[in-house]
């Protein structure tokens, strides 16, 4: 136990997830990868746990706990041998329904934000598009005021829950000539006339839900505004850290899952009259992973501390997601190595977190795009303030 961080409360309410993970969800896995579809069950008995509110206002059925209990919730996710389940859960509980918490009125929370901590209704947040990428200011997707109404046309992509969510969270340009000044944030309904889902398939993440989302003359009432017009760009980077630090957490959580998996392999598997642990190229090999995963996992850790205390990390959220990812994808591509054939059959969980694990530099913003962020701040000496407070 890192006493640090964590307290003893911490540490029973790791053992409680990780007992209902192992009971609720893992023997369900190999189905829900198969057919790439989370049952809706499990959602519900994830409200009725408190899992999705564990730092949302009681006010409307959260725990309001500290982050460290978020940090938790996600590095055990990770140990369910599917990054797909993990990522519909967390990008449902803090993706969307961060915007909503943060942005939506009293009537949003209570229409939907409340049931999205019960389990009850599923959101999906809707940026990227098929033209964008990571550059968010370069959406096309718009929203005309006509009435009382938004009719919003356009695509976006990538949309985690995207076929099987009941609301959205979409941006878009209310205001095009403005460029990044001229985006909005918007609550749209599911089953709002006008919107198709197509699913894609994809190497890795495969129990979860992604899609394509067309909106066409979709007509949305005024009030499904969120925040202030315009303000939808300092609203998405708010969050960013936030998203950022997730990314990492799981990176090191997957990673250190890996390691401790193939120490366990290594130890039983014997080759030349030996258990493979003994033989000193394969040690130090683990030895590195291992350092520099615990490296990630101290400096995400500090980051979520002072995250907790309300300080603006931008720059620290951005350097663990890039650092973590990266140190990730490395050792899992070692641990396995030392699987040697086994390490490629899909009975063995090694193959699904290589593949799962290469979303890591690619979602949430590509390593590239964050190297010239961290690069406008360290070289350029750019000093990124909070958007909004």
């Amino acid at each position: 136990m890192n006493s640090m961080y964590f307290t003893e409360e911490h540490e029973l309410f790791r053992q409680s997830f990780r007992d209902f993970l192992h009971k609720e969800v893992v023997p369900h896995i190999e189905k829900w990868e198969k057919t790439g579809t989370i049952e809706r069950f499990i959602w519900e008995k994830f409200g009725e746990m408190g899992f999705f509110g564990l730092n949302y206002p009681e006010a409307y059925g959260g725990m309001n706990l500290d982050l460290f209990y978020t940090v938790i919730f996600l590095e055990e996710l990770q140990k369910v041998k599917s990054s797909g389940f993990a990522a519909a859960m967390w990008a449902h509980a803090y993706l969307a329904m961060t915007h909503l918490n943060a942005e939506g009125d009293e009537r949003i929370k209570q229409e939907y934000l409340a049931p999205s901590i019960a389990g009850k209704k599923i959101g999906a947040l809707c940026i990227t598009e098929p033209f964008g990428g990571s550059d968010v200011a370069g959406m096309r997707t718009n929203a005309v005021r006509n009435g009382d109404k938004f009719v919003i046309n356009g695509s976006k992509t990538f949309i985690t829950n995207g076929v099987y969510a009941d609301y959205y969270v979409v941006a878009a340009k209310t205001n095009p000539e403005l460029g990044n000044k001229g985006i909005s944030i918007f609550l749209v309904d599911a089953k709002t006339p006008g919107i198709s889902a197509t699913k894609l398939d994809k190497l890795g993440w495969r129990a979860s839900d992604t899609a394509e989302l067309a909106f066409d003359n979709v007509e949305i009432p005024l009030e499904n505004l969120m925040g202030e017009e315009g303000k939808g760009f300092p609203y998405i980077m708010q969050h960013f850290a936030l998203e950022r630090l997730i990314m990492a957490i799981n990176a090191h959580a997957r990673a250190e899952y890996a390691i401790e998996y193939t120490i366990e392999y290594m130890s039983q598997r014997e080759a030349f009259g030996s258990t493979i642990n003994k033989f000193q190229a394969l040690r130090h090999t683990m030895v590195e992973h291992a350092t520099e995963v615990e490296h990630c996992k101290i400096f995400n850790y500090a980051a979520v501390a002072r995250l907790n205390k309300g300080e603006y990390v931008v720059k620290e959220a951005t350097m663990a997601k890039l650092k973590s990812t990266k140190v990730a994808d490395l050792a899992i591509y070692d641990c396995l190595q030392m699987l040697g054939g086994y390490g490629y059959m899909e009975e063995y969980p090694l193959a699904r977190l290589l593949r799962d694990s290469r979303l890591g530099p690619i979602g949430g913003g590509t390593s590239e795009i964050l190297k010239e962020i961290l690069s406008k701040m360290i070289i350029d000496n750019q000093n990124y303030k909070p958007a909004v407070k």
